[in-house]
C-alpha cells in the first residue's frame, strides 16, 4: 500500500517538474500530472536498462527527462 502512495507522490513531484521546465504552456489536469510523472519514470527506466521488460524506475533528473519527453510525443502526436 505505501508503494502505491510513494509511486503516487514520486509522480506527482515529477510531473510538476516537468510541466515546469517544458517550454510553453502544458494544459493538464493533477491525474494528468501524476500519470505524466510515473510514466516519465518508467520510460527513463526503460531506456536506462536497455529496453529489458519489467518496471524498473529511474533516478528523479532521468524521470522528469522521460516526462518531458513524453509531453513533447504528445505534442507532436496530437
Amino acid at each position: 500500500m505505501l508503494n502505491i502512495i510513494g509511486t503516487i507522490f514520486s509522480g506527482a513531484i515529477i510531473g510538476v517538474l516537468a510541466r515546469f521546465f517544458f517550454p510553453g504552456a502544458v494544459d493538464m489536469g493533477l491525474l494528468a500530472t501524476i500519470l505524466l510523472g510515473i510514466g516519465g519514470s518508467v520510460l527513463a527506466g526503460w531506456l536506462a536498462h536497455r529496453g529489458q521488460p519489467g518496471f524498473n524506475r529511474a533516478g528523479c533528473l532521468a524521470s522528469v527527462l522521460g516526462a518531458m519527453g513524453l509531453i513533447l510525443i504528445g505534442r507532436l502526436l496530437f
